[in-house]
């Protein structure tokens, strides 16, 4: 125990805040890929290609945000502290990141209920409206078969 509580507070400062609408989405995607108990193949891919595409990053820059991403959701107790930091965007960006939510839930083909349960969760944290998140889970669903 003491030894957990020396390393939180020696812990270097990481280069990215849990303020980064980036670090924050990858968090997200990370939990939401292994909620179900095991994060596959296909949605690790899914939340590669969906972190290169929305923030045009490179192969080292996606590989370092998902390191830290993992790390950040294995100390997270809730996803405010992520949440909080995109509810100032856009409402575009955040439906965009409802719409990643789903891809990675559909990308092995389930649609597992704690998987649902988080994306709804998410959506009404980042003002997302109900009718928005559903019609997102119906065109990945319907573009997934």
């Amino acid at each position: 125990m003491f030894e957990a509580i020396t390393r939180l507070f020696n812990k270097p400062e990481a280069a990215l805040s849990s303020q980064d609408p980036k670090l924050a989405v990858a968090v997200l995607l990370v939990h939401l890929a292994s909620v179900d108990g095991q994060m596959k193949d296909e949605e690790r891919k899914t939340i590669r290609g969906a972190l290169v595409d929305h923030y045009e990053l490179d192969e080292a820059s996606v590989d370092r945000l998902i390191k830290e991403a993992a790390l950040r959701d294995a100390e997270a107790v809730d996803f405010y502290r992520f949440t909080s930091a995109l509810t100032a965007l856009e409402m575009e960006d955040r439906i965009e990141i409802i719409r990643m939510m789903w891809t990675v839930v559909f990308s092995d083909n389930k649609n597992h209920e704690l998987e649902d349960n988080m994306v709804w969760r998410v959506a009404e944290l980042i003002g997302v409206s109900s009718r928005d998140r559903t019609v997102l889970r119906n065109q990945i669903a319907k573009a997934q078969s």
